[in-house]
């Protein structure tokens, strides 16, 4: 198993160098402030890094929420769970 995800990789890392060297073209960038020109390979891999950011930021944001409204769930539960137990000590009376 250990081989197979090790030539797994190396498949990846040399289809990657390959893609770098075919696409090692200099593009320019035109953005609000200027412009700027670097190979297209580096701006991929910018744009990939940025996009990668900004999942774990909106992932990061999205697990917090959860986590609270976990936290909210488990309190509410042991109040019901101490309520419940609160009921079953009081004794029951018969009014036959």
């Amino acid at each position: 198993m250990r081989i197979i995800k090790l030539i797994f990789v190396l498949i990846i890392i040399l289809l990657g160098a390959s893609f770098a060297v075919l696409n090692a073209n200099v593009v320019q960038i035109n953005y609000y402030f200027g412009t700027a020109s670097m190979p297209l390979v580096l701006l991929l891999l910018i744009v990939f890094i940025v996009g990668i950011i900004l999942g774990l930021i909106s992932l990061s944001l999205y697990t917090m929420k959860l986590k609270h409204q976990n936290a909210q769930l488990s309190h509410r539960a042991s109040i019901a769970e101490k309520e419940i137990f609160n009921l079953r000590r009081i004794p029951l009376k018969d009014t036959h």
